[in-house]
Order: C-alpha cells, then sequence, then structure tokens
C-alpha cells in the first residue's frame, strides 16, 4: 500500500535516503519537480529547511508566478512515521500559462529504488483524490514524450491524451473517476 503524508522533518533519515537516491542533493523548483543542481543538503538540518519551504507553497507567491500548491511525500507502506520515503508529488491548486502549457496539476516522482512497484500509479491516484477534495476535475497531468513509464501511469489512472506541446504529453484525468 501506497500513501501520501505531509512531509515532516521526523522523517529525515528516510528523506535523505530518497535524496541520495535520485542523486545526492536536490529541491523542488517552482513546478515541483527536483532541481539537483542545488541544495537542500540531506541532513537533519536540510529536511527541516526543507519542510519550512514546501508549508510556503500552500499560497500562492505574492507576485503572482506560484501558484498555491500541497505537497507530499510518497511513502512505501500505510504512511506511519516510520515508513519509507519513496518519493513526492505535488498538487497545484490552478494553473498558470506555464502549468497549463508544459507542468499540469500534479508533478510526481519516484525514487529510481523504488519504481516499478506501484507507487506512481497509486500516488497518481490518491494525488487525483486530493485534487477532487480542492475541486479540481479534470486533473491535468504532464509528461515527457519518451518516458513510457509515466505515459502508462498516467493513462492507468484514467487519463485521456489531449496533445503534444514541445516535449511534453499533456493528458486530462478525471478526479471524480477516483472517488
Amino acid at each position: 500500500m501506497t500513501a501520501l503524508v505531509a512531509p515532516d522533518a521526523r522523517r529525515w533519515h528516510s528523506w535523505a535516503a530518497m535524496i541520495d537516491d535520485f542523486g545526492g542533493t536536490g529541491e523542488m523548483d517552482g513546478s515541483g519537480h527536483w532541481n539537483l543542481a542545488a541544495g537542500p543538503v540531506a541532513t537533519e538540518a536540510g529536511c527541516t529547511a526543507f519542510v519550512a519551504m514546501t508549508e510556503l507553497t500552500s499560497a500562492p507567491d505574492l507576485d503572482g508566478t506560484r501558484v498555491g500548491s500541497t505537497y507530499f511525500w510518497i511513502t512505501a507502506n500505510d504512511g506511519a512515521l516510520d515508513d519509507e520515503v519513496v518519493g513526492f508529488l505535488n498538487l497545484r491548486h490552478t494553473l498558470n500559462d506555464f502549468l497549463f502549457d508544459q507542468g499540469g496539476h500534479i508533478g510526481y516522482s519516484v525514487k529510481p529504488s523504488a519504481r516499478r512497484r506501484g507507487h506512481a500509479s497509486a500516488s497518481l491516484a490518491l494525488g487525483l483524490g486530493a485534487g477532487l477534495d480542492l475541486g479540481i476535475d479534470p486533473v491535468l497531468v504532464t509528461c515527457d514524450f519518451d518516458n513510457e513509464g509515466s505515459r502508462r501511469t498516467i493513462e492507468r489512472n484514467g487519463g485521456v491524451f489531449e496533445d503534444r506541446r514541445g516535449v511534453k504529453l499533456r493528458f486530462w484525468v478525471p478526479s471524480s473517476r477516483q472517488a
């Protein structure tokens, strides 16, 4: 069973292991994806700073360039505090022009060592349910055109292909299907 949980610095060891698995360091960029060229450092202090940063993303920023979002960690089992953190999911509450074109409502990733175990499909389904709770229906989900695994994950969750824009494939997924 896969769960979505709020980021919590008490999980820092598992979070640090996830960062190491993704390539050593990383931070969430404006679209909710890892930017491996920048921090935070995979330490308890780095995790605490990262958790504080994710809390700031729940509301749009003052200049309107970032939309409000809910950030989750994906855990391998039931979400208990000792459960392994295997990835992340960012649910954007609205879409700006960039997100409508390239990013979508949901961005997610599972660390390399935990892939092909159903975590991506399960976490996307849970993210769709969280989207429905916010009144987002349908949900736009995108993936790179050459990411076959992500494309299949989106389609397994009911994604209907709309078009390709640059390197991105765009799918609309009815979140009400998940209720």
